[in-house]
């Protein structure tokens, strides 16, 4: 412990103790909004790989951006961009291209990214126990050891399952002489500790295990946040935090009514939050923001809470029976790369939504988004523009005023103007872009320096507009 603690003093942190939470992180510096408090490198890391988007295993390069991306001629299941990735990999992937090559067809098959996860975790403690691979006070399996499990939490089902997983690890991984109940908490541990990683714009790459940050606890409103620069997790402060405060950064989705934040809280990482927003559950302000989040627009008498209009209460379940119908027939139509027609299921989604919910309502945000999404994708630029204008009032609403998603949001916003001729306004999304990410994100990967070119570029077209117009 008192190396870890003299690791994290350089980054201005500490390990401390609160009874009602446990370990957390706390502050020994102040921060400013966009000061890096913490990074780490995964434990241990798989990414998510498909046919359509294979990544390296190293660095999690796309095969979209790396030409040279090469599979593992042994094992048939890793990819690599070259070799730098490869041979920085190679102690570790030796061990576990053996065991994977030993399988069976049948058996490669159940070998599931998270099975993946947990083989290369075990071999990158073995490993390091025998000295092949270093340690280091922030990378170690005993961080790992010291993460919570919550194994009494969960389901008798959930257990099952996680026993069936261990026995198979222990089938993959023989020569270790598996501990089948050490190796089912693990798999607990990591479904309550492991991140998704994520690219720039938030889009999930794979998943990690990284044992420092799951220190940082929760909180609905967070004063930091955890963004990744290829495996790379860091954690920025996103406010000012004063010497002593503890960390906190968001581990769901916060656009959504208490009890939804609640629920999912309580599913997955077993416990009650009790930030300042979930303090309020139950409260006149918690109750009307919960009805505008996602509630009808109506109250129990079904009367409009916006016109007045009374409408009875077969009226809105047959209205929300045609959009639960129409959403599941859509969500198959856009999978299977239908985009006009899955368009023309969520335009009329939309408008069932738009009688039944408020205009701020989270789920007729979802179905904007998704038709954003398809416009892009059928390259309509104008109409992209026009759904991405209708969510930005609920993102304001929903999301802090420094929050990656309403930056990106702003970011596509510009994007879209900018393709349309229209700079004036180009030049404001972008500016409201930036302002946001480069806070969250930093100012250094290629995401931001891309974002920052453009923003230049519309304001030397902007700054010409203007000079032409006096003239």
């Amino acid at each position: 412990m008192e190396d870890l603690q003299s690791a994290l003093s350089s980054h201005g942190v500490m390990v401390s103790f609160l009874p009602e939470k446990g370990r957390c992180l706390v502050s020994t510096k102040d921060f400013s909004p966009g000061e890096v408090i913490i990074w780490q490198e995964p434990y241990a890391s798989i990414p998510n790989n498909n046919p359509i988007d294979l990544r390296c295993d190293g660095c999690f390069a796309s095969s979209s951006l790396s030409s040279r991306l090469k599979k593992c001629s042994a094992c048939q299941m890793t990819w690599y961009c070259g070799s730098i990735c490869q041979k920085s990999e190679w102690k570790l992937h030796q061990l576990e291209c053996r065991a994977l090559v030993r399988l069976s067809e049948d058996r490669r098959k159940m070998v599931t990214p998270s099975i993946r996860l947990m083989i290369r975790l075990l071999l990158k403690g073995k490993l390091q126990v025998e000295e092949v691979i270093p340690t280091t006070a922030t990378d170690k399996y005993v961080l790992v050891e010291a993460l919570m499990d919550h194994m009494s939490d969960i389901s008798e089902e959930k257990l099952v399952l996680y026993a069936q997983m261990a026995n198979l690890v222990n089938l993959i991984l023989p020569s270790l002489e598996i501990n089948i109940k050490g190796v089912a908490q693990n798999f607990s541990k990591l479904a309550c500790n492991a991140h998704t990683i994520c690219d720039s714009e938030l889009r999930p790459l794979g998943t990690g295990l990284y044992p420092i940050i799951s220190i940082i606890n929760h909180s609905c409103m967070p004063n930091s946040v955890l963004v990744f620069e290829g495996r790379l997790a860091v954690v920025r402060a996103v406010e000012p935090i004063a010497k002593g405060d503890e960390v906190s950064i968001s581990y769901i989705e916060i656009a959504a009514s208490t009890m939804t934040r609640q629920k999912a809280l309580k599913e997955q990482y077993h416990f009650t939050c009790t930030c300042p927003r979930c303090v309020k559950v139950g409260l006149y302000e918690d109750l009307q923001e919960s009805a505008i989040l996602e509630g009808y627009r109506y109250k129990k008498i079904f009367v409009c809470q916006r016109c007045g209009l009374v409408r009875n209460q077969k009226d809105i379940q047959k209205i929300a029976g045609e959009v639960e119908e129409l959403l599941e027939k859509a969500s198959t139509s856009l999978s299977y790369g239908n985009h006009l027609e899955a368009g023309a299921m969520y335009k009329t989604i939309e408008q069932l939504q738009m009688k039944l919910c408020h205009s701020l309502s989270i789920s007729l945000m979802r179905t904007r988004e998704t038709l954003l999404k398809i416009l892009m994708e059928l390259k309509d630029w104008r109409g992209a523009l026009a759904y991405c204008r209708l969510t930005i009032p609920v993102y304001q609403r929903v999301y802090p005023c420094i929050h990656p998603l309403l930056g990106l949001q702003y970011y596509t916003c510009g994007k879209l103007e900018w393709l349309l001729g229209d700079v004036l306004e180009a030049l404001k999304s972008l500016t409201k872009a930036m302002d946001i990410l480069r806070i969250t994100h930093g100012t250094s990967t290629p995401f931001m320096k891309e974002l920052l070119n453009k923003l230049e570029e519309a304001r030397a077209e902007a700054s010409y507009i203007q000079t032409n117009n006096q003239t």
